[in-house]
């Protein structure tokens, strides 16, 4: 794959309110150690009832630009993937322009669910490498507690809420990008869904309208027989193998799951990086905040091949073969 994207910074916000697998305790009939030993996630992070998927988008990227001093005045393009937008429209991404005062910038939102970064990283790699654009921001972000419904116990203990923002500049020696793919199984779209003005999929009535509505069962056993597949495929395109690799960054949706996938695709658990355990499944911001949270631990170094899967309601998945530049 030809590309001239480089990643050039990351950067990453969480709201400041914890619920912890005890506060769960208190509200439906469940355990710390029954939520733990089945997902792996210890608490996560709750929007304030203000706070919007805007608000964790813009502070995400004021992270990323005092981590690393970068102007962003002259970026060309907001890309922000998220399923809870504030607003129908306008966009997350327009409001996030309009709030970072970049002026000639375009903006749009991707909703392709927890895949929806890696789609986002892919389209910025493809604008860039064609020379319609120069300078793009890539955010993941969520606020799932507004679409949780805390008295369904097998869905509530899941969902947290952060962002996660990657800088993609024009590069013409020194690419991030090596190889991608992406795709769709629409016809299993009921496994995971949250219904907006239709109440029906495909002739068939939804359940719970308004909140994220989750079969467990078939995400796992669909996550469990793609994933290792989407691996392969993406490593095919390439010169590298799954022992090149350094690090996986797979979506965070369960922790039982991802050790399934790296268990059929050959890959150590110790490479897998995940944010699961402190912010719960983000959907689109598990991979930016697992990314962001391995570079706080001295874990991820320049030069390092990560191979990044985002899979998820749709049922869609999208990867991305990269090789780190920071």
């Amino acid at each position: 794959m030809i590309s001239n994207a480089k990643i050039t910074a990351q950067g990453a916000y969480v709201p400041k309110n914890i619920m912890n697998n005890q506060d769960f305790e208190k509200i439906v009939d469940t355990s710390d150690e029954w939520i733990q030993q089945r997902t792996g996630i210890i608490e996560r992070r709750i929007a304030q009832n203000d706070e919007y998927t805007s608000d964790l988008s813009y502070k995400a990227v004021l992270d990323l630009q005092q981590n690393y001093n970068v102007d962003l005045s002259d970026v060309d393009m907001i890309i922000n993937a998220t399923l809870t937008p504030d607003y129908k429209t306008p966009s997350v991404a327009s409001y996030i322009q309009a709030k970072l005062g970049i002026k000639n910038s375009g903006a749009i939102d991707v909703n392709a669910a927890c895949a929806g970064f890696t789609y986002g990283l892919n389209i910025a790699n493809g604008l860039i490498t064609s020379g319609q654009s120069k300078k793009v921001l890539v955010i993941g972000s969520e606020t799932l507690s507004k679409i949780t419904d805390y008295t369904d116990r097998n869905t509530c203990i899941l969902f947290g809420d952060g962002a996660g923002a990657f800088l993609v500049e024009y590069s013409e020696n020194d690419p991030s990008f090596i190889a991608s793919s992406f795709g769709s199984d629409g016809d299993k779209g009921s496994h995971l869904y949250c219904s907006n003005l239709s109440k029906e999929m495909f002739h068939e009535e939804l359940d719970n309208p308004g909140f994220v509505v989750q079969n467990g069962r078939g995400v796992y056993k669909w996550a469990v027989g793609t994933v290792p597949k989407i691996i392969k495929d993406t490593l095919n395109k390439s010169k590298y193998t799954i022992d090149d690799l350094d690090w996986f960054v797979p979506h965070s949706a369960n922790s039982r799951m991802i050790e399934s996938i790296c268990d059929k695709s050959n890959i150590q658990k110790e490479q897998a990086l995940m944010s699961l355990a402190y912010y719960g499944n983000t959907s689109s911001a598990t991979i930016p905040l697992s990314i962001n949270r391995a570079i706080s631990e001295n874990k991820i170094k320049k030069g390092d091949l990560l191979l990044l899967v985002g899979f998820g309601g749709g049922l869609t998945y999208s990867s991305s073969l990269i090789k780190w530049s920071i």
